[in-house]
């Protein structure tokens, strides 16, 4: 019997979706090699985790972007970064580069900036339709009561109905703190906006700033125990418009 699973085999361990004898074969592999055992239980409970917190957000349909393994997919690509950029310092170092001014460079760049998972959310979202929402209403009274229910306390998504956005619907999103949630708007051209919300990061309460990534540009702030962030295309008259949002929320 072949005891060497593949990664697709690991993650359906770690979920609990794989077959009585291959499980055998899984668990005695681990057995052999105690380092992957540590980081399999790790995922083990960071999967037990996540389902703990989303067990009482009630009239949650299946949702890929909530599956553990692709979180942990996300989480690995992450730190194959950070050691790549690790390496590219040492060899600069090793070359008679700039010395500790590099190493404290590396040290910020692998800092996540700030709100970096609303900009994901948006690229990855915005314009996908509403039949990949979690929850779909153009009225802001639903809207804002439903997020209400998952999100107690958090930021209300503003009215931008003046400028001529209007809500689509709501993505929950699995992050590492939590499940965060984003609003989008789109207005009658189909430009989008959207307004995120997660639980705070270890980076404690997110002071207000601006921060442009390629042609998206958030706002972001924290705000009753939560982040949130505005992320649209850099364009001055919606930049103007999230400036009057984000006052609206302080």
């Amino acid at each position: 019997m072949n005891t060497t699973p593949s990664e697709y085999e690991i993650q359906a361990y770690v979920d609990g979706r794989l077959e009585e004898t291959r499980r055998q074969a899984v668990e005695f592999y681990l057995a052999q090699h105690p380092e992957r055992a540590l980081e399999v239980r790790a995922w083990q409970r960071d999967a037990q985790q996540l389902r703990a917190q989303l067990s009482g957000v009630p009239d949650i349909p299946d949702n890929p972007a909530l599956d553990p393994s692709r979180i942990r997919a996300r989480q690995r690509e992450r730190l194959r970064m950070r050691w790549a950029m690790a390496a590219m310092m040492l060899l600069s170092i090793g070359a008679g580069g700039f010395g500790g001014w590099q190493a404290r460079k590396w040290q910020y760049a692998t800092l996540q900036p700030p709100m970096a998972d609303a900009i994901q959310a948006y690229r990855m979202f915005a314009g996908d339709g509403a039949g990949h929402f979690d929850f779909v209403s153009q009225h802001y009274g639903d809207l804002r009561s439903w997020m209400g229910r998952h999100f107690a306390g958090a930021p209300s998504p503003p009215d931008l109905s003046a400028a001529g956005f209007h809500p689509v619907g709501v993505r929950l999103i699995a992050t590492s703190n939590g499940p965060a949630a984003m609003v989008l708007y789109e207005d009658a051209r189909g430009d989008a906006i959207s307004f995120y919300v997660r639980p705070p990061s270890v980076r404690g309460i997110l002071p207000l700033g601006q921060r442009r990534d390629g042609d998206l540009v958030t706002e972001y702030g924290s705000a009753n125990g939560y982040d949130y962030a505005f992320v649209s295309r850099t364009d001055p008259d919606v930049l103007k418009l999230l400036h009057q949002a984000m006052r609206s929320l302080t």
